[in-house]
């Protein structure tokens, strides 16, 4: 998809990977990685997360909640839990307050599906 000159570089559905790609770095970076083999932090590293089952990356030591809430990684899943992580995983240990505007979530959301795919860094 070519780039307009001027344009906010937004694509189908109004998600931008680009400043997804911004969030994660401010938001998430401190404590995931996401390329392929990247280490877990304090949470884990996110590659191949996308349509995986929550609490599934190998090596890492997820909360009871997380490993058996049934949870599978999809568009919907991942902007409910970005949006307030304790309130739709009770039990999660993931310190992390969210992300209140939908369109930073949706943003968010673009970039890690694509980066937990192919396992780019922002």
């Amino acid at each position: 998809m070519a780039k307009k000159k001027g344009g906010k570089g937004k694509k189908k559905g109004g998600a931008n990977e680009k400043k997804g790609a911004k969030v994660f770095k401010t938001k998430c970076s401190q404590c995931h990685t996401i390329e392929e083999g990247g280490s877990h932090k304090q949470g884990p590293n996110l590659f191949g997360f996308y349509g995986r089952s929550s609490g599934a990356a190998d090596g890492y030591s997820y909360s009871t909640a997380n490993k058996k809430s049934g949870v599978m990684w999809n568009d919907d899943s991942i902007f409910g839990f970005l949006e307030n992580p304790k309130k739709f995983m009770k039990g999660t240990k993931m310190v992390f307050a969210g992300i209140k505007k939908p369109a930073e979530r949706k943003d968010l959301i673009a970039y890690l599906k694509k980066a937990s795919e192919t396992g780019t860094p922002p």
